[in-house]
């Protein structure tokens, strides 16, 4: 079943002939449930394509559904209401507030819309992220890897329509790298969580099911990759 789909995106920067062409025309469908690797060399269009898919920026042409809804007509302010909700976003450099304990970062989207936290979902959650005792824990007191691994619990809580990771392992060391990539596969098994993942590092992409590769702003290939 249909999850994501986005038609025609087109994005463009400037003007006449100093116009870019970040994207041009992409049209995808992701599944529910998959695991998807979105690659491509620096400048291919693969960071706007998952900032447009997230809703963090607009397209200049083109729809984007999830769970068809058109996020691209919705206002500023419903917009960040779906996302907040339906879209679950991982980055390199893990964005947790610093202010607050890794609890509390964690149910942050939950807490902002004045929701009372599934406390089973959480439990089991931070349990197999392996987060239970660093919960009073700020984000200072963590390593690369667990910092990540609370971006990663933050993004799953409320139970998003999709998980877009941009370069999650691109901060972290080899090992963690890892671990998180396989914890990122846990949660697509488990919880049969949908993921699209932007990485550079192949070794990393052939841990999806499919990869989508971009280049100058247009699939080049997509493929099943048979894991």
């Amino acid at each position: 079943m249909e999850i994501l789909r986005c038609e025609n995106l087109t994005k463009t920067y400037g003007k006449g002939t100093s116009q870019i062409h970040a994207l041009d025309h992409v049209s995808l469908s992701i599944e529910r449930g998959s695991f998807t690797a979105l690659v491509g060399a620096s400048g291919s269009g693969k960071s706007t394509l998952l900032h447009m898919l997230g809703g963090v920026d607009r397209p200049t042409e083109g729809s984007i559904y999830i769970e068809d809804t058109d996020i691209s007509s919705l206002s500023l302010e419903q917009l960040a209401i779906f996302r907040r909700r339906k879209v679950g976003l991982v980055y390199q450099f893990y964005n947790l507030i610093p202010s607050l304990n890794v609890r509390k970062n964690i149910l942050l989207p939950v807490l902002l819309d004045g929701e009372k936290p599934d406390e089973d979902r959480f439990d089991k959650l931070v349990s197999t992220l392996g987060l239970s005792d660093r919960l009073s824990h700020y984000p200072r007191e963590l390593s690369g890897g667990q910092q990540q691994r609370a971006a990663i619990a933050r993004s799953l809580i409320y139970r998003p329509a999709i998980l877009l990771a941009d370069e999650p392992t691109g901060n972290l060391d080899r090992k963690n790298s890892d671990e998180t990539l396989e914890l990122l596969k846990l949660s697509n098994k488990q919880y049969q969580q949908t993921i699209l993942l932007i990485t550079h590092d192949e070794k990393t992409a052939l841990k999806a099911d499919r990869i989508i590769t971009l280049e100058d702003g247009k699939i080049c290939s997509d493929e099943v990759t048979g894991q």
